[in-house]
């Protein structure tokens, strides 16, 4: 999966462990509606479960989930971690 926030010459600041589904994640979430128009927080728009964030956040969610849950598992450490 590409990233989103990555340019040629621009490289990621955060080394910590699926560093590139979290700033993902948070573009996406600043740039719905529930952000910009309804002034909440990203933290707000995703439990509040409105229309105004766009089902691609929940799927970056969900991906970011699968990257922290994977680093508990010890069966994933010979697979290695998603989403990074």
């Amino acid at each position: 999966m590409a990233a989103v926030y990555q340019a040629e010459k621009d490289k990621l600041v955060d080394k910590r462990p699926c560093a590139g589904a979290r700033a993902d994640l948070k573009l996406c979430l600043l740039a719905s509606d529930c952000v910009i128009k309804d002034k909440k927080t990203p933290r707000e728009c995703l439990r509040s479960g409105g229309s105004s964030v766009p089902d691609a956040c929940y799927a970056l969610r969900n991906t970011f989930f699968e990257c922290k849950r994977s680093l508990l598992d010890n069966r994933q450490r010979f697979r290695g971690r998603k989403g990074y």
